[in-house]
């Protein structure tokens, strides 16, 4: 199906643009009164994250209501650990619970590498609801959690301060790390791919937890299992988001992906620099500015604007839009980026 709206794939691809794309990580949620009434048609987010006409709906919201330039499937990086036979639940406020987690080799020999179509139908779905109700409007964007970050969930068996249990694995059992983080890898890679297959346009990457290691366990334990990904999706532009990973950031250069996703602690100018010219870059505004009024607002996008120049980008913000937004600074940020950075392109 010929897009309408292709601008975040020409950009990712550094081809020439009119202007830069904008979207947002988490524009679809708690932001918007009306993926609140959808969700509270439901028992909570794994239903509705499992319904795939409803994961459809809220994912073409923000497209509607917001007016972004792609829109990201509903879903959640940890129905990759279900998928291979660890399954969790959303504590309300609290977050994901694993209720068994891995510590052992036995635990790992209960796990199984998820085949991505079968084991997660009810995304693949989802995809192909969304396609169809979107009709080429803008691209669909796929994602998957990063195997770190993965693995953090599946040995701790929540989100915790520290990880330590996990990164207390990695020095302890590092065979045992490196097989179930092999075993993600694949499950990932066969995940991505199916949502391609079914409609996704460009996919990311999300490495939540990449900060807490040190450089050289990042390399080892993160950033080889990402190069795998990277190197097995060749359909598709492919985006790597990895927070808190501003050391790592002239190795991800070499990565064989289009797109670099900076938090909004990473300096523009030297991202630029350390990653060079072939990437194009995604971000950065600090979520916490969208709390400032309307023009404080759209002088903080023009600022990002501004260092970020005519070169590769796709804006959007350092992390995920925080659930107490008002929708309304969001759309002068969205528009913010589609009106000046039209006007700069027009003056280079």
């Amino acid at each position: 199906m010929q897009l309408k709206n292709d601008l975040l794939l020409r950009a990712a691809r550094g081809e020439q643009v009119e202007r830069t794309p904008v979207w947002l990580m988490r524009q679809a949620g708690r932001i918007l009164p009306e993926y609140r009434e959808v969700r509270s048609s439901v028992s909570g987010f794994i239903e509705l994250a499992q319904t795939p006409s409803l994961a459809a709906e809220v994912t073409l919201q923000p497209v509607d209501l917001l007016g972004v330039d792609a829109a990201i499937i509903f879903s959640d990086i940890l129905v990759i650990p279900e998928a291979m036979g660890l399954p969790y639940e959303m504590i309300e406020k609290r977050g994901p619970r694993f209720p068994d987690t891995v510590s052992s080799a036995a635990d790992l020999d209960k796990l199984r590498i998820a085949d991505g179509v079968d084991d997660l139908s009810y995304v693949i779905e989802a995809i192909k609801i969304t396609k169809k109700a979107l009709n080429g409007r803008v691209p669909l964007i796929g994602f998957a959690g990063a195997p770190w970050t993965i693995f953090a969930y599946m040995v701790e068996g929540s989100g915790s301060k520290t990880f330590s249990k996990s990164r207390a694995m990695l020095y302890q059992e590092p065979v045992l790390a490196e097989r179930l983080l092999d075993m993600i890898t694949k499950s990932t890679i066969n995940y991505l791919k199916a949502q391609i297959a079914a409609g996704a346009d460009i996919v990311q990457i999300f490495d939540s937890w990449a900060g807490i290691l040190p450089p050289d366990h990042y390399q080892k334990y993160a950033l080889k299992y990402i190069s795998e990904i990277c190197d097995a999706i060749t359909e598709v532009p492919v985006t790597v988001f990895a927070k808190g990973a501003f050391f790592a950031r002239e190795e991800m250069a070499k990565l064989n992906c289009e797109t670099i996703g900076l938090d909004w602690n990473m300096g523009i100018a030297e991202s630029r620099s350390l990653i060079g010219d072939q990437k194009t870059l995604q971000g950065n505004l600090d979520p916490a500015a969208l709390y400032g009024s309307a023009a404080e607002v759209e002088a903080a996008t023009k600022r990002m604007l501004d260092q970020f120049g005519a070169g590769r980008h796709i804006a959007n913000l350092g992390h995920g839009v925080y659930p107490d937004i008002d929708p309304e600074k969001v759309k002068v940020f969205i528009n913010t980026v589609k009106e000046y950075s039209s006007q700069l392109r027009d003056n280079v």
